[in-house]
């Protein structure tokens, strides 16, 4: 890689990794299966204190269930964006070495 290149190509490649969105997937799918925890719970409790059939208890475990796929398509939507953003930062590091910004011996006094 030429330096012109890798001169042009360095802001296109911090920008597109200034936002990491793997991360933002990561977060709802942790929050999304936390939540589901928290009904399924309530969803056995409503079921084994009801007396009749419990269309609330009903309803908290659709909802869990809801919750679960949306945790696997948050996860799986958050592995692909990692794979990317790993691809772009290899790039970034290529670019790097071409720019000689990461060479120790150029800091060092002469």
């Amino acid at each position: 890689m030429t330096p012109e290149v890798a001169r042009a190509r360095l802001p296109e490649l911090q920008a597109q990794l200034a936002v990491r969105q793997s991360t933002t997937h990561f977060a709802r799918a942790g929050l999304a299966l936390v939540a589901c925890v928290v009904f399924t719970a309530a969803a056995a409790k409503l079921f084994w204190d009801s007396v009749r059939f419990p269309v609330l208890g009903v309803l908290a475990a659709v909802l869990a269930v809801g919750l679960v796929v949306f945790a696997w398509i948050q996860y799986r939507r958050g592995i692909a964006h990692h794979r990317r953003e790993l691809e772009l930062f290899a790039s970034l590091q290529a670019v790097h070495r071409a720019l000689h910004l990461d060479d120790p011996a150029a800091l060092l006094p002469r």
